[in-house]
């Protein structure tokens, strides 16, 4: 296994799982025979590997023998993110900068220095503005002979029709729970039950997978979540249980963006060659614009704690309306099926399905800067109510 957590079986596609169409279409395109597009667009929910699947066609693009093998240089340094050639583009504030597109169409018109491509990666494609589009898109139209585009987002409708319309499209779907299970035991060495329940309670998102299966209590937290879930009597409970979720995801949210905030302060210092922590009067603005950043990360990472929470309740929710309905599917939740037959006896599919419905719209309440703690509230009241 190399030091990016891709093994060597099956050379850079290795831990692409779950994607045969898109394998097929990304190492067809890559081969003699194929035909190359300039500008690609890697679409699939969340954890289904968009930025996984970039990379390794990036290194099979770059990959000395041609075939994306894992193990000669060029394969090794894309992976690690240490190419020349291959540049990775991720924030993790809410939107990506106009500057930092610019800086990329400037890298875009360089030939490589040692592959045969220049390959440019934009995670999260999606949260490019509408401005951020427009510089981006002469590029994208009329690109330098060896320059690739990779744009990863969840679906194409995330991006401009002008941007969408001049990329290759390649869409990922949700890996089977059985398959993550799988990655899990194979690339990082993780106990077979486990494994299984992390990717079941991940409801095939390889990332939290893999949360749930080496974050010590990340398991348990999610088990109690849905109790309480389906636990919470009147408004009451249901405004004290979202308050502490928010105050939860925000405290987690504040540790990490802080963390980040201290690292990146250390560096701008060291480059200033500031060493007693005073910043003189002309780098102030910089100095402004990291805390600026800070705040915006934690804005994000708060939302995002607070989604992966509410697409846990959607699961748990979804197991109710089953065992309602009598599909005999088999559940998410496993840990909590006694409180799922429970709450499904309570009530009926009409009502659950309504409250499927009411997650989805939290979700997009917080997404469009409702706030967070309105929304919660808004959605346990009324879990609160109808479940009993």
């Amino acid at each position: 296994m190399t030091a990016t957590g891709f093994g060597t079986r099956g050379g850079v596609w290795a831990d692409v799982v779950g994607q045969e169409a898109a394998v097929a279409q990304f190492r067809r395109a890559a081969s003699p025979e194929g035909s190359l597009a300039q500008a690609w667009l890697v679409t699939g929910p969340p954890g289904s590997g968009r930025s996984t699947a970039a990379r390794a066609f990036a290194a099979t693009l770059q990959c000395e023998q041609g075939s994306g093998c894992g193990q000669c240089r060029a394969c090794r340094t894309t992976l690690a993110g240490t190419h020349p050639d291959v540049t990775v583009v991720a924030t993790d504030k809410l939107s990506i900068a106009k500057e930092e597109v610019r800086a990329l169409v400037m890298t875009a018109q360089r030939s490589p220095a040692t592959g045969r491509h220049r390959v440019l990666i934009v995670e999260d494609a999606d949260r490019m503005t509408a401005g951020t589009f427009n510089v981006l898109l002469k590029s994208i139209e009329e690109p330098p002979p060896s320059t690739v585009w990779m744009l990863c987002a969840p679906s194409a409708e995330d991006l401009a029709p002008t941007i969408r319309s001049r990329c290759r499209l390649v869409s990922l779907s949700v890996p089977s729970s059985a398959v993550v299970a799988e990655l899990l035991r194979r690339r990082d060495g993780v106990d077979e039950a486990l494994a299984v329940r992390a990717a079941r309670a991940a409801q095939g998102h390889i990332g939290l997978a893999l949360r749930y299966a080496t974050q010590q209590g990340a398991l348990a937290a999610r088990e109690e979540s849905a109790r309480t879930l389906l636990s919470l009597r009147g408004a009451g409970q249901a405004v004290l249980a979202a308050q502490t979720l928010v105050d939860r995801a925000t405290a987690e949210a504040k540790e990490h963006a802080d963390l980040v905030a201290a690292e990146e302060k250390e560096r701008f210092l060291h480059s200033a060659g500031i060493e007693d922590g005073k910043v003189p009067p002309s780098l102030r603005s910089q100095m402004r614009q990291l805390e600026e950043d800070a705040k915006r990360r934690q804005t994000r990472l708060v939302r995002d704690v607070l989604d992966r929470y509410l697409l846990d309740a959607h699961s748990v929710l979804r197991d109710v309306l089953s065992r309602q309905l009598g599909t005999g599917s088999e559940l998410v939740n496993i840990d909590v099926t006694s409180e799922i037959e429970q709450a499904a006896a309570r009530g009926s599919g009409r009502i659950t399905l309504g409250l499927l419905e009411a997650v989805q719209e939290a979700r997009e309440r917080i997404s469009g800067n409702v706030p967070p703690l309105l929304a919660i509230e808004a959605l346990l009241a009324r879990v609160a109510v109808s479940l009993h």
